[in-house]
Formats: structure tokens, sequence, C-alpha cells
């Protein structure tokens, strides 16, 4: 993992300074005062497939997406604050099968940063993010134990760094060599079975709890984050956001990584599709297999890469 870690900043760098200009520098405008810009997004997207007397087979279903997105953002001479909220959740009901939620996303966003000069590509930035789900998560098709709640888990990083970007709303590389990373974990069953890296609970030889399972479990490392939008085509805009984290104390070099890739194709103002890629590796997120001498019982075995996709056509409201 420490040669991932090395290789990714290598890229990271080569990616920021040697990006053609012409990609990404929107050309000055005249300074003309300090500016707020408001925007909220609402969307919803369906999918549905049903069959009748279809003779190849097939199972009836329909999943729904919802998503709400609002940015706050400030912006003058010398400094830029940049806000944002994201909620998602999404359902998928099949044929004699119960109702399962297929995404669910709680995320607030602040970004600060400083210009030292008017033609300065560096920033000095300082960066909130938390995230955490809305509703239990189950291993399905077990629908009796959860394995997340809300802030169960709940992730919160705050750092400061410098940020290099000639236009900061399309091209974006962050360097933090000192963020904090929190992991909370307030559902005390959780906490007790050590989910999501917290201290386990300790059990005394009748499986009594003698010390309860912790409920944060903090870090402190370097953050570095890359982020870029592109306009591919008149109604296509790809946007690519990466972020990737160490601990200095724990295991430095084992990255955590956190990488979206997003196309939006725009069919006219309201109807639009989408295609999202999520990838995710978090080594303090250990995966289950079943147990091999065991019926029915689960043993923890090493974290692995996470990998989400979405492809769907819906409506989009700017207001």
């Amino acid at each position: 993992m420490r040669q991932l870690f090395v290789a990714l900043i290598i890229c990271f760098i080569q990616c920021s300074f040697a990006q053609p200009d012409s990609l990404y520098i929107i050309e000055k405008k005249a300074y003309d005062g300090p500016q707020w810009k408001q925007n909220q997004k609402a969307s919803i997207d369906i999918s549905q497939v049903s069959f009748t007397n279809w003779n190849a087979g097939g199972t009836n279903s329909i999943s729904a997406l919802l998503g709400y997105q609002y940015t706050a953002n400030y912006k003058d001479k010398f400094f830029f604050w940049n806000n944002g909220l994201r909620v998602g959740y999404g359902v998928n009901k099949q044929e004699d099968r119960e109702l399962r939620k297929t995404d669910d996303i709680f995320e607030i966003t602040s970004n600060l940063g400083y210009q030292p000069t008017n033609d300065s590509k560096w920033f000095y930035s300082a960066r909130f993010n938390f995230k955490t789900q809305l509703t239990e998560g189950f291993r399905y098709p077990d629908t009796e134990n959860p394995i997340s709640r809300l802030l169960a888990p709940g992730y919160l990083f705050f750092g400061g760094g410098m940020e290099y970007g000639k236009n900061i709303e399309e091209l974006s590389f962050y360097l933090s060599p000192l963020t904090l990373k929190a992991t909370f974990v307030l559902d005390q069953e959780l906490a007790n079975a050590g989910s999501f890296g917290v201290d386990p609970a300790i059990f005394d030889e009748n499986g009594n709890i003698v010390r309860e399972g912790s409920n944060l479990r903090r870090e402190v490392g370097v953050l570095i984050t890359n982020s870029y939008a592109i306009a591919l085509a008149k109604n296509i805009k790809a946007t690519h956001l990466l972020s990737v984290y160490t601990d200095y104390i724990n295991n430095f070099g084992n990255v955590d990584v956190d990488w979206r890739l997003n196309f939006d194709f725009k069919v006219n103002n309201f109807v639009r599709a989408t295609l999202e890629s999520h990838l995710k590796y978090d080594d303090d997120v250990k995966t289950l297999e079943p147990s091999a001498t065991v019926e029915g019982e689960f043993d923890e075995a090493g974290a692995r890469i996470q990998w989400k996709q979405f492809l769907g056509i819906g409506f989009a409201v700017d207001f």
C-alpha cells in the first residue's frame, strides 16, 4: 500500500499540473465585489421492468433514487468559501422480495480558501467534511440484524493545507499534511462488535461485558484530494473526485481511497441521464464471510475494495 500511496501522489501532481489550460481555464472577469451564489437541485431517477407471459422469464421490479443538493458559495478578491449539502436515498422492489435500500447518503462539506495574490495559482485552504447514512442498512436477505444506522458509522474530516487550481471550481489539487479523521459509531451494539474500526467491547469468560465498545475512533494523518470537471460534449459533463488518506500513527502508508467518477447527460432542462461509479477502500471496514465450521455464523475477513455503479434516467430541477 505504501507503493500505491507514492504512486498516487505522483499521479495527482502530474494530473494537476499537466492538464492543458484550455480544458479548465475560464477567462477572469473584472472584479465586481463580493458575491454569494446559491443553488438547489432536486432529482428523481426511476427504472421499472414488468413481464407478462414472457417465455424467456424474468422478475418484475421497480427502483427509485431521490436526490437533493444545495450549495452556497462565497467569493471575493482573495477569499472563497464553498459549502454544500447532499442527500440521496434509493430503494428497489422486486417481485416476491422485500424492499431493499440501494443508496443512502447524507453529506455536508465546507471549504475555505485564501488566495495571497490575485494571480496566484495556490490557495491556503481549510476543509470540513461530514457524512453518514439516514436509515438502517442490512446484509440482505437478513433484515433482523442491522449492520449500519444513523451515525453508525459517521465520518468527519477536518484539516488545513494548500490547494492548487487556476479555476478552483473546475480543477483542484489539495494537500493537507494534518487532517483529523473521526469515525463515529453511536449504536452501542455495533460499537461492541468493533464495527468500522472502533475498539470492540471486552467480555469476561461468561460473556458479560466488562468494558463497552468505543463509540469514537480518532486518527490524524495526511489527506490528498483531486477533483476535475470537464465538458466532454455540449450536453455531457464528466466529474472526477478522488480522495486518499493515511494515518500517521496506525499503519502509515496503508491508504484509504474514495474515488467517484460521474457522467451527466443532459437531454433538456428537466430530463437527464446519469452514470456513476463509486470505488472505496477502507482498511478499518472488514468484510464478513460465512463460517466454515458453524452454520449461520460469519467470520471476519480482511478489508476489500468496495464498488458501486449506477445508471439512471430521470428528472432534475434547479431552483
